[in-house]
């Protein structure tokens, strides 16, 4: 995981829509930017729609929101529409930003060790620094996790 302090990674990606998406696109405004394994699964959507419930509110503080997975970007165009999320979700399917941000890796799910998405939020201010970084993901209260921790 990256440490707080630390300048975040430059990253380009598309989103959703075939739009490239990059961190200078932020530069100036705070950024909550959430990696998360799979669209449309239970722990995934409870996490997006906690960040949708509480848009306004990352909005009125001065933060984007824009999640990152590994999934294509039809499926995340689905999850939006299913859920009507009001933020960008990127399609990582190379794995360039997740690796970047230490969000891949390995994992124990049911005593089995796998690769992948580690579930984990970063809060980036306006010069592009990690202020805060969440590993331990609250789905349900993400964003009191992170309020508490950015705020």
């Amino acid at each position: 995981m990256l440490k707080k302090g630390t300048k975040a990674p430059f990253f380009e990606a598309l989103d959703e829509d075939g739009n490239t998406v990059k961190l200078t696109d932020f530069a100036g405004r705070k950024l909550v930017l959430y990696f998360y394994p799979k669209d449309s699964t239970p722990g995934c959507t409870a996490e997006a729609c906690d960040l949708r419930d509480n848009y306004e509110r990352f909005v009125t503080l001065g933060y984007s929101v824009l999640g990152v997975s590994r999934d294509s970007a039809a499926s995340h165009k689905r999850f939006i529409a299913k859920y009507d999320l009001p933020f960008h979700l990127i399609s990582d399917t190379n794995l360039a930003v997740l690796k970047a941000y230490e969000a891949w890796g390995e994992k124990k799910m049911y005593g089995k060790v796998t690769e992948g998405t580690l579930r984990t939020t970063y809060v980036i201010d306006e010069q592009g620094i990690i202020v805060d970084a969440i590993s331990k993901v609250d789905t349900k209260n993400h964003t009191a996790q992170i309020i508490q921790g950015a705020v």
